[in-house]
């Protein structure tokens, strides 16, 4: 038989379920995509254009995140951070994003109200806010967020869309993430920039419905590793692609990362994952908008190549149950 755990008012078993609803929501403004916030059985969030890009991830401790190496704070930038990069890469503006959180009843409060802030920090950096949610209580810390967002009257860009003739590029940062976890790997804190890559991605939210009003034909969101990723745009929309490494801007930070680790930085940029740049096809050199940097091209035929050649080195993305 489980022991019962502390109910003292540090714990957020102590608080109660609508304690620490009212405590994480309280004092929060809602920035005008949200027509009714948390306080009621649902919210109600604005759909201008009449159809909503809807997209849910879950985070689990050890799995996704692991609190030794990031605060709560950053776990909670970081939970909303990878949601909103879906949206985006649909070509959609955000409009508001539910939290789920499980947790164990012994969680002390400060954590609950770290999380949190960062949540409402990442969505105020999208323009929107936190518009409800769910807490339960769990053996194992677990965080669930779906992501909301607005079309403007454009059709989605689906990974399906790209064609032969059409360029590649990419926005945000590649690389940064995976040059993170190998320095946390070794044991080390620093350089922040790159660990500070891995406990908070950055994706380029305003560059995904700057490439779909520039005419992009496919796109998504880089989680799993650019090449990987690749693979799931050339199979839907059944073409090639060729990557050039020519193309690509290896920040000199990822240089002296590399450098030091005795790595490959073009590597990390082409298989590292949980950056959330965004990959996009567009139909000619002319449309790729500023801030992107074209990388390749879509041909005939399948699958991805790196200048010409199958690349040589593990290339897929992380996969649940394998």
């Amino acid at each position: 038989m489980r022991p019962e755990p502390p109910r003292d008012a540090e714990t957020v078993a102590g608080l109660g379920e609508f304690g620490l609803i009212r405590r994480v929501t309280q004092n929060r403004a809602q920035p005008p995509p949200t027509l009714l916030g948390p306080g009621d059985d649902a919210a109600v969030v604005a759909a201008p254009d009449g159809r909503v890009v809807a997209s849910t991830d879950v985070l689990v401790e050890g799995v996704h995140f692991r609190l030794d190496w990031s605060n709560p704070e950053q776990v909670g930038r970081k939970a909303v951070a990878v949601n909103l990069a879906d949206i985006v890469a649909m070509g959609a503006v955000p409009t508001g994003v539910l939290v789920g959180l499980a947790c164990p009843a012994d969680t002390r409060v400060e954590l609950a109200d770290g999380l949190f802030a960062g949540m409402w920090q990442e969505a105020a950096s999208a323009g929107i806010g936190v518009v409800g949610g769910d807490m339960v209580t769990s053996d194992t810390l677990v965080i669930s967020v779906t992501a909301l967002g607005d079309l403007e009257g454009r059709e989605p860009v689906k990974r399906s869309g790209a064609r032969p003739g059409d360029v590649l590029a990419y926005a945000g940062r590649l690389g940064w993430a995976a040059a993170g976890l190998a320095v946390l790997g070794r044991g080390f804190r620093s350089p922040v920039a790159v660990v500070g890559a891995q406990r908070v991605p950055e994706p380029p939210y305003a560059c995904g419905p700057q490439a779909a009003r520039a005419g992009a034909t496919a796109m998504l969101d880089v989680s799993d590793g650019l090449l990987a990723d690749l693979g799931h745009m050339a199979r839907a929309s059944e073409v090639a692609i060729n990557v050039r490494t020519e193309g690509f801007e290896v920040h000199q930070r990822l240089l002296d990362v590399a450098s030091a680790l005795g790595a490959d930085p073009l590597h990390w940029m082409l298989t590292g994952g949980e950056d959330h740049a965004l990959v996009a096809a567009f139909p000619t050199p002319g449309q790729v908008p500023e801030d992107w940097h074209p990388i390749g091209w879509v041909g005939k035929g399948s699958g991805v190549t790196v200048d010409g050649r199958p690349y040589e080195g593990p290339t897929n993305g992380w996969e649940h149950w394998r």
